[in-house]
């Protein structure tokens, strides 16, 4: 015996047993504390000498309502030659340094974690919330991409450089849709001062969405599960995330951000570590093609314009989650590298992560690249050097991101089916969200839950798989169950081990229960 964790009720026990599963570490070593405490929390007068100062300028963030790490700051004018766009982003390269004992631990862990309950942070909170953190009203050191961009959406100009501004409010998603939508005039009031800034913006992200769909981005509507916690950080809800106009706006300015720094550093062909997403494998792009047959579509070809058009034929259909799962399968996974093969997901030739310095690990390496550019210091020897260094930085952070992944899907799944398991017995009305051979999954209404409908607990007739049109259809009684259709079911099984929620038809659930466990003949 090792350590006795704590009781397995306990909801900070739970996040403890995930975050060892997966290696995560949460306190930070001695010499890293020594160190941060040598930081100044506030701006060094003589760390402004030499920036462009934009304290005068209205540049404020806009984040979810319980964040506290903020990287990123907008601001936005219109002119007679299109839309100037301030992207102001953290300068943490001022604060981290290379080769010191905190770059170390920030490389090692990679990225942030973000559980319902609590964040892991890649860089001590003294930092990622305090001195870093672009809060309201408090100057603060930033890398700012200045991109012109005409009315279409392209961008015409940019410019990078080192800059110190004083963000001027911190905005949620949610006031942001209120003020642009009317929704609160108490709010418009408080913000009546940006509400031109905001709609100019939402203006223009509208004109860059317009146009990177044009080009043929990928635009995956998979909404995600927010978790809702009590004061003993037991979840009290689940219930689906809201994907608003400002979530847009942020979405959009940001990937113009991070493009135009690619495009920088790959028309100079120096060495950069750049974000790439290759093309999904033939073999996959073929099952995808017989997959939406059964749905009656078609798709020619296999570049980004063609799944585009397949996701468009299924937006607002009851299959559109399935396609969008299924799709989001064939392809590949985003990683970081040292050569550059574009986003086949953004149909985008150059990308890379740069907005995000205080979670991200490679953001911090594609400032201090930049910083070199800007200062003239990216010489033979340095650019020598990072050729020697990029690839392992790629390899090391883009395992970090999917430890992170698997970490955070696991840690919502038991929060799922821990808020399920005193609602055993109970029904709920639901919609199928897909269909298998082994039996139905069930998306409940009340809540953002899914659930299995074994095919064993089907005890009226035998059910035939239809794979192309993916339906269960009963041998005698030849009732169908396809997606999209609603069902009233009942939770008959919660298993926390498994992370598994199973259900029954309410209509059947007495047989269902009895038949458990009971294996039924394949055909």
């Amino acid at each position: 015996m090792v350590e006795v964790i704590g009781d397995p009720e306990d909801p900070d026990v739970e996040s403890d047993v995930i975050l060892r599963k997966y290696g995560l570490p949460v306190k930070f070593p001695p010499e890293v504390a020594g160190e941060v405490r040598e930081i100044p929390m506030s701006v060094d007068p003589d760390a402004v000498k030499g920036r462009v100062d934009l304290r005068e300028k209205k540049i404020f963030t806009i984040d979810g309502e319980t964040a506290k790490d903020f990287d990123d700051a907008v601001g936005i004018e219109k002119t007679a030659h299109g839309y100037p766009l301030l992207v102001s982003i953290a300068d943490v390269s001022h604060y981290v340094k290379e080769g010191s004992r905190l770059d170390s631990e920030a490389y090692s862990r990679g990225t942030s974690v973000y559980f319902p309950d609590r964040c892991i942070p890649m860089l001590p909170e003294a930092l990622s919330n305090g001195i870093c953190s672009l809060n309201p009203g408090e100057d603060r050191l930033t890398l700012t991409a200045e991109l012109t961009l005409d009315g279409s959406g392209r961008v015409t100009k940019k410019r990078f450089y080192e800059s110190v501004i004083r963000s001027t409010e911190r905005l949620t998603y949610t006031s942001v849709k209120s003020v642009l939508e009317g929704e609160d005039p108490a709010l418009a009031r408080r913000y009546a001062h940006i509400t031109e800034d905001l709609r100019l913006m939402r203006e223009l992200a509208e004109k860059l969405s317009e146009e990177r769909f044009k080009e043929g981005g990928l635009d995956f509507d998979l909404p995600e599960p927010q978790i809702i916690l009590d004061i003993e950080g037991r979840v009290e809800d689940i219930v689906r995330s809201e994907r608003n106009i400002a979530h847009r706006i942020i979405e959009e300015f940001m990937l113009a951000a991070n493009r135009a720094v690619a495009e920088e550093f790959s028309s100079r062909k120096w060495p950069f570590l750049f974000r790439v997403h290759e093309p999904p494998a033939q073999e996959s792009v073929e099952e995808f093609r017989e997959f939406i047959a059964g749905f009656g579509l078609h798709m020619r070809g296999g570049g980004p314009k063609a799944f585009q058009k397949v996701l468009h034929a299924v937006d607002g259909r009851p299959e559109e989650k399935l396609v969008n799962h299924v799709l989001l399968r064939s392809m590949k996974q985003a990683v970081y590298s040292e050569e550059n093969t574009g986003h086949f997901g953004l149909a985008f030739e150059n990308y890379t992560h740069f907005t995000s310095p205080i979670r991200r690990y490679p953001d911090l390496v594609v400032h201090r690249l930049l910083k070199l550019l800007l200062r003239k210091k990216y010489l033979k020897k340095e650019r020598e050097r990072a050729g020697e260094h990029l690839p392992s930085v790629a390899s090391a952070t883009s395992a970090s991101e999917r430890k992170a992944m698997e970490a955070e899907r696991e840690i919502v799944d038991l929060k799922k089916a821990q808020f399920m398991k005193d609602k055993v017995g109970a029904s709920y009305d639901g919609l199928v969200s897909g269909v298998t051979s082994f039996g139905l999954f069930v998306e409940l209404k009340d809540y953002f839950v899914e659930g299995l409908v074994h095919v064993s607990t089907l005890m009226d007739d035998y059910y035939i798989f239809d794979q192309k049109r993916h339906t269960l259809t009963g041998e005698h009684t030849k009732r169908v169950f396809r997606i999209g259709e609603a069902l009233r079911v009942v939770v008959s099984r919660v298993d926390l081990e498994r992370r598994r929620i199973d259900l029954v038809l309410e209509e059947t659930r007495g047989s269902a229960q009895v038949a458990r466990g009971r294996r039924r003949p394949r055909r």
